[in-house]
């Protein structure tokens, strides 16, 4: 087995992100880290701190030269880090050793593969951002169209009362939306340009640290930090948390479609494929089952990542290191989650039989609670609830729908009411449409 699914031949596709694959590849962190250079180059140049010729000869070559990331590899291995490898690589390929000494000036390798990280990262963002709304559009039309479907809610795995299966495409759903939401301040607040040299103090870009930092920002549409942030990785906590709370949600997806559709339930339809190698009668859950591993591995990364943010001094090798194992794989997981879960919300569809024999074969016991309170209305709570503990008792002893035993010693109560599914789904079909309302906004912005 590869090293990470992402990167299998074989597993590739069970696990596909999608164009977010080639955002944490070597080449596409050579490229970002050049394009960084550029950046400060430019910046630099414009104030003043280079010679401006220098620097445009810099912007020039950032994008005539591409460096082999293989020859990175001994200088990362002797220096812990691939900038000094790659500064030295590129200033040989400029064959212009008088503008090619002004490469990097002042800057710290930290400072060049924060910058280049915050340029994939604000890529993968938009394409999780991407998926996650077709996804919400498609639970959206789940909820309008199913607003009125009466199914059983589950509590620790038993039927509770009944709700709509729209209320469970919205439930899917709004943390979803929630999620977009974020987005816009996200990228404000934490999408941010790395730039204080060696020790985080600016002290070899001079009185223009500032206004270079901010010239170079500008330059890569990141924002301007106003400081150091080499050992605060607050922005990348943050990041890394909306990319796992989008895995999580797409998770929770998963694992209620798997039951939902497991042997015995069979209450909605998956499409897609799922063979068995051995059983042809079986469709396995296999997209809901990746959904809900994406969501454990990420998790597991995240507490790894938060325990990475305990960093000593102005740098911390060990724990700059562990970042990097942990943070490609929560950000591909999330795509990854975020791809399989658009393509399976766009296949769920309702077995409407299936879900109505769920609720009527339980003899009635669904209405359990609305029964209670009913009675609530004649008698003390506390007696009201014993009560109709008795009757469900008796209706699971006998048999006998628990509706019989109701008229039988209720004959007061309106029975066709209490066991009328469509009038005890409470708020459910509303927070269904209200949700599906919601989803608007995406396909009318």
């Amino acid at each position: 087995m590869a090293g990470s699914v992402f990167d299998s031949q074989i597993y590739g596709g069970l696990f596909s992100s999608g164009e977010a694959s080639r955002l944490f590849s070597d080449s596409a962190e050579v490229r970002a880290m050049l394009l960084v250079e550029g950046a400060l180059a430019k910046a630099q140049g414009e104030a003043g701190v280079i010679p401006q010729d220098s620097a445009a000869a810099i912007g020039r070559a950032v994008v005539e030269i591409a460096v082999d990331p293989g020859v990175l590899k001994r200088p990362a291995e002797q220096n812990g880090v691939p900038v000094p490898g790659l500064v030295a690589a590129f200033r040989e390929e400029m064959k212009a050793p008088e503008h090619a000494q002004y490469v990097h000036w002042g800057a710290t390798s930290q400072d060049i593969m924060d910058s280049a990280l915050m340029l994939r990262l604000r890529q993968a963002l938009a394409l999780v951002e991407a998926d996650v709304k077709a996804a919400i559009l498609s639970l959206g039309e789940l909820a309008k169209a199913h607003a009125e479907l009466p199914m059983a809610a589950r509590t620790y795995g038993q039927h509770a009362t009944p709700t709509s299966f729209g209320a469970v495409a919205a439930a899917w759903g709004t943390p979803l939306l929630n999620l977009l939401k974020e987005l816009p301040g996200l990228r404000k607040s934490c999408l941010m340009v790395s730039l204080s040299g060696a020790a985080g103090t600016s002290s070899a870009l001079g009185p223009q640290a500032a206004e270079v930092r901010a010239a170079m920002a500008s330059g890569l549409a990141l924002q301007d930090p106003g400081r150091s942030w080499h050992t605060d990785r607050t922005p990348v906590l943050r990041i890394a948390d909306w990319l796992l709370r989008v895995s999580l949600a797409f998770g929770k997806i998963g694992e209620d479609c798997t039951a939902l559709a497991q042997s015995g339930v069979q209450e909605i339809s998956l499409g897609g494929a799922g063979a068995s190698s051995t059983m042809p009668q079986k469709q396995n859950p296999v997209s809901p089952s990746v959904l809900a591993a994406l969501a454990r591995q990420g998790s597991g990364l995240f507490s790894v990542l938060q325990g990475a943010s305990l960093q000593q001094h102005q740098r911390d090798g060990a724990a700059w290191f562990t970042e990097w194992m942990c943070l490609p794989q929560i950000v591909l997981g999330a795509a990854a989650a975020a791809k399989t879960g658009k393509e399976l919300c766009a296949g769920i569809s309702p077995r409407t039989e299936a879900m109505a024999a769920a609720v009527s074969a339980g003899l009635g016991l669904i209405h359990a609670e609305a029964l209670s309170f009913a009675l609530a209305a004649q008698m003390p709570r506390p007696d009201a609830q014993a009560a109709v503990k008795t009757l469900c008792q008796e209706a699971q002893a006998s048999q006998t729908p628990l509706r019989d035993l109701v008229a039988r010693d209720y004959p007061d109560l309106d029975t066709d009411a209490l066991f009328d599914l469509a009038r005890q789904m409470g708020h459910a079909p509303w927070e269904a449409l209200q949700f599906s309302k919601k989803t608007d906004s995406l396909r009318n912005p």
